[in-house]
Parts: C-alpha cells; structure tokens; sequence
C-alpha cells in the first residue's frame, strides 16, 4: 500500500508542513531496529515522481517544512532537491528542517548554500549510552562529548523502551535533551519486523513519568511513529 507523505505538526513549539521523501538506499543502513529503509529505491526516476506529487502538497501555511526520509537528505535525488528549492521559494519557506546520520555532518553547509534559508539539522542519536547505541543499536556514531554533537546538529532523535534499556539511561537521556538542544524528538519504539524488542514495562514507566514531556514545547514525542501524520498506509478511501 501506499504510504501518506504528507503532513503538518501543529502540536510543537514551531508549526511546520511535514513531507516524506523517497531516496536512493541509506548509506549506513545498519541500525538494527530499522526496518524504513523499505522505502528506498534504486530507481531515480520513480523516487522523483513520487517526490514531485508529495512536494506539490505543500502550501507554505506556516513558513517551516521538514523534509523526512528513510536515511539522510543526503541520499534524496538531485532532481528532487532542485524542485524542493523552486518549492522553497515559491511559497515562501523561511525555514527548513532535515535529517542526517553523523557520517555526514562535515557536509552539512552544502545544504545550507543550496537552499539559502535557515536549517535545522537532525540526527538520530537514539541514546547518549555508548556501548548501547553502538553495540545493539548499531548507529555507528562516536563523539568526544555533547559539545561535539551540538556544533553540528540542533536536535536530536532519542528512541525509548527497547529491551536492554533501563530507567536510568533514559532518564540521563532526557536531561542531555532538555539542558543542551533548541529541539528533539523523542520515540517510543514500536515493534516491527528488526528483531529488536520493546520493553513493555519500560514503556509503561516511561507513559507515566514523562507524559509532561507533551507539554515540552522544545520536544516532539511521538508515542507512536506515524504521530507527525506521515509514515501510514494509506486508506482505500483517503486514495
């Protein structure tokens, strides 16, 4: 089926129009708990049209778009980066929010003077526990220290209630969040065809000691992951 690619965040502290891209396969493609690579394609062609018909979608309502795909925006087509900028102007965006993996933050300005207009840049971080990013995450990011991850990147993605997880990381996690980012998105993970668990206890803790989080205008949490209105399958009614 096909998936919904548009949306708008109206819940956050700064409103935005939400698309979801197509893109050629993630350069990382690793992370073990990823199954939304499914979405990429080797076939330029086909990535571009369906881009084209979402971005069509876009009406500049609040001035801010995030553009989201299954890897980095670096991955997305030039073809279709060049009509997201005609679209940029056209209907007059003065801001733009991407993501990337942090193999490519020492490309991020290229985005920047491509586009011309303010960027924030997202990572996916998951958690700031080292051996359990890397080890059973597999995200394959390494930093000195939050300072480093901050000079590149102004919000972060954190993924709660996976078995291995405890209180304790989580609750560090959200503090980092809170003390150094402008912006962030937290994940409760949500079970799918990786292998990777969720801790359902974990989770239930989670709902009742963070739930003020919603309240957080800086943050984002999305209790499920199609919560910003994109990632779904569509209905035959909505075609």
């Amino acid at each position: 089926m096909a998936l919904v690619r548009y949306g708008k965040i109206t819940n956050s502290l700064e409103k935005r129009e939400i698309v979801l891209l197509r893109a050629f396969p993630c350069k990382w493609g690793r992370c073990s708990f990823c199954t939304y690579i499914d979405d990429n394609s080797t076939d330029e062609d086909a990535i571009d049209r369906t881009n084209f018909k979402v971005l069509e979608m876009v009406t500049g309502e609040f001035e801010v778009l995030e553009v989201i795909n299954s890897g980095s925006c670096f991955e997305i087509p030039t073809a279709t980066l060049e009509f997201l900028k005609e679209i940029v102007v056209a209907k007059k965006i003065r801001k733009l929010y991407f993501e990337a993996h942090w193999s490519y933050r020492h490309r991020l300005d290229e985005f920047r003077n491509f586009f011309c207009v303010p960027i924030t840049f997202i990572t996916g971080i998951e958690t700031f526990d080292d051996d359990f990013r890397n080890r059973v995450l597999k995200k394959g990011i390494a930093f000195k220290d939050i300072d480093e991850v901050k000079s590149y990147f102004q919000s972060i993605c954190l993924m709660v209630g996976i078995e291995g997880q405890t209180k304790d990381m989580i609750s560090r996690d959200i503090d980092i969040l809170i003390k150094n980012f402008d912006h962030g998105t937290v994940n409760l993970f949500v079970e799918n065809e990786s292998g990777i668990k969720p801790d359902l206890e974990l989770q239930k803790w989670f709902r009742e000691n963070y739930a003020w989080l919603e309240n957080e205008k800086k943050i984002d949490v999305l209790w499920k992951n199609t919560d910003f209105g994109v990632g779904a399958e569509e209905s035959e009614s909505s075609r």
